[in-house]
């Protein structure tokens, strides 16, 4: 996306002009990120993804599809849709995110003394279908962490910081917290930073944990936290009293109020619904628009 160069821009993020002046005043008059945490849930019915996926599936893929590639190929898509979803405030200033990057974390094995890598997929507004883009990112990054056994950029540069003496390592935060605000953050350190994203997806259900909520961190510029809860059947109602049970899974979603009004946040939440209804809009270009009032 081509834009008139403002010299608020940082790296990562277009300056956004032109707000009404109580936007301009909300990170001075409501404190910072964490103070402002909207929280949202929602109980997707995966019947028609379950469907999907046995199709997708069918010929027996080298690596198979999930629906935490659906869920993170809805998640990366409505970002795209709706960019609202993709701004943040960092230094007093609202900026509109250059990239749609989401983050999750990959254990390297399920023991408890097992670490976890970061991932950070950034998706292609003109790389076709956003579930393949998942799906293979994905698949190339488990190879890299599981197989090959190697770490990312992040994770090297803590195991160096983590050794400085307390007051060091206080000075060293003291002063990547400033440059932040001045939006001059070393982009080495932000490239695998998973606080430096789009959304923040953490798959819980994955080790048997149900949680409806996760907080936003105050460090970085991240403005959403997406929760995966474990899959269960759940009944659902109809008008004569009789119920079927589907399958189920109930994500957590929480954002930073001040980037965009609730019926802003509404009207996102029902593009989710709709794709989740729809998976098979999920092989579709990415920047492909969806008809869901």
């Amino acid at each position: 996306m081509q834009r008139k160069a403002n010299r608020r821009d940082r790296k990562d993020g277009w300056y956004l002009s032109g707000l009404d002046s109580m936007h301009v005043m909300m990170p001075y008059m409501f404190g910072n990120r964490t103070d402002n945490e909207a929280v949202m849930g929602e109980t997707v019915d995966l019947t028609a993804v379950d469907k999907y996926l046995a199709e997708k599936n069918a010929g027996n893929p080298e690596f198979k599809y999930t629906w935490f590639h659906v869920i993170t190929a809805v998640i990366a898509k409505a970002i795209l849709l709706r960019p609202k979803m993709n701004w943040f405030i960092a230094g007093g200033r609202f900026y509109e995110r250059k990239k749609i990057e989401v983050a999750f974390n990959v254990k390297r094995k399920f023991a408890d003394e097992a670490e976890e890598a970061m991932a950070k997929f950034v998706l292609d507004p003109e790389g076709g279908s956003p579930l393949e883009q998942v799906h293979d990112y994905v698949h190339h990054f488990v190879h890299k962490v599981r197989v090959e056994d190697k770490t990312e950029g992040i994770t090297n540069v803590l195991e160096v910081v983590k050794k400085l003496p307390r007051p060091v390592f206080r000075f060293v935060a003291w002063t990547l917290k400033r440059l932040e605000y001045y939006g001059h953050y070393p982009q080495g350190l932000a490239k695998d930073d998973p606080c430096y994203s789009s959304a923040y997806i953490t798959n819980l259900g994955s080790i048997k944990l149900n949680a409806d909520y996760h907080h936003l961190f105050n460090w970085g510029t991240i403005s959403f936290f997406v929760v995966i809860s474990e899959k269960k059947l759940r009944p659902y109602w109809h008008e004569d009293g009789s119920y079927d049970l589907r399958n189920t899974i109930k994500l957590g979603l929480t954002v930073d109020e001040r980037i965009a009004d609730g019926y802003y946040f509404s009207k996102t939440l029902r593009l989710v619904r709709h794709l989740f209804a729809h998976p098979e809009l999920l092989d579709l270009d990415a920047a492909a628009p969806v008809e869901f009032e």
